[in-house]
């Protein structure tokens, strides 16, 4: 049990270190356009990082996972919205589990 404590206290801490340090440490707004571009484009490639080996590893078999995949790649390129890829995806990898296996 006090293991179990100290570790939470310890990712506590982490998590408002990382949340902090950016406010102590930036005051002013950044001017440099290629800091911020890159910090625009930091929460998209950390969802991205998180998702995608979720996306092939959830299903527990890999060719159902990449028909979904390719199913939502596709109709997020038309600009479809997230309930319609989320949804669409989601079925591309029932029917496929079904039938492949």
């Amino acid at each position: 049990m006090n293991r179990l404590l100290i570790y939470i206290v310890v990712m506590a801490g982490v998590t408002y270190l990382i949340r902090c340090l950016p406010l102590i440490f930036f005051r002013k707004k950044i001017q440099n356009r290629y800091i911020q571009s890159f910090l625009y484009y930091v929460p998209y490639a950390v969802l991205g990082s998180m998702t995608f080996p979720a996306i092939f590893t959830s299903g527990g078999d890999l060719l159902p996972s990449c028909i979904g995949c390719i199913v939502a790649l596709f109709l997020a390129y038309q600009k479809r919205s997230l309930l319609v890829v989320a949804l669409a995806a989601s079925a591309a990898v029932c029917i496929s589990t079904i039938f492949i296996g």
